[in-house]
């Protein structure tokens, strides 16, 4: 597993941060009101910008991952995108079990016994990721890491770790901040 460039990975976060940083007028799920907005959609709905990301993404999976588990709804583009770019099968974790169809909560590549790597696209709280590893965990899959694209969690995912997890993010909120300052910084 290797880290990107630095000089490409700031690049790449004033990328991210021009596409995905809003600012308005927004009610947050807390039910705050900001000003600024970070909607991640946004730089994955960008085919060009999404390749990018897979691209530095790629050498951070852990050797012997078998199986990209992408939890609903962020990370299932980004596992779709690293698969491709890898050649790793994905899965598609739901954040329960459908009742109808296959009723599974792990959809595409079967996870039982296989070395899972837990990828997601902005990681907060990590509260989600502990519920779906844990149940990925139940159904079999071996996680010990979660690789994300974005760290914007306050104590570097102090609860993944309480969890046994590694989380390896591209980049943290530090280094999408520091791009809106350069950004800011420029004439013009």
């Amino acid at each position: 597993m290797t880290s990107p460039d630095p000089a490409d990975l700031d690049e790449l976060a004033e990328h991210i941060n021009t596409v995905a940083r809003l600012t308005g007028t927004f009610t947050l799920r807390s039910g705050q009101v900001a000003t600024e907005y970070f909607d991640k959609y946004r730089f994955e709905a960008q085919p060009a910008l999404l390749a990018r990301i897979a691209a530095a993404l790629a050498p951070m999976i852990p050797e012997g991952t078998e199986v990209l588990a992408g939890l609903e709804m962020g990370g299932i583009p980004i596992a779709t995108a690293l698969s491709l770019h890898t050649g790793i099968p994905a899965a598609f974790v739901r954040k329960e079990a459908k009742t109808y169809g296959t009723a599974q909560l792990a959809e595409g590549t079967a996870i039982a016994g296989k070395r899972v790597t837990v990828i997601e696209d902005v990681v907060t709280t990590g509260g989600q990721v502990v519920i779906s590893t844990n149940d990925l965990r139940a159904l079999g899959a071996l996680v010990s890491d979660v690789l994300c694209v974005i760290d914007r969690s306050p104590d570097h995912g102090a609860a993944l770790a309480a969890e046994g997890l590694t989380m390896h993010a591209l980049l943290t909120r530090a280094q999408l901040d520091a791009a809106e300052l350069r950004s800011a910084a420029r004439p013009g």
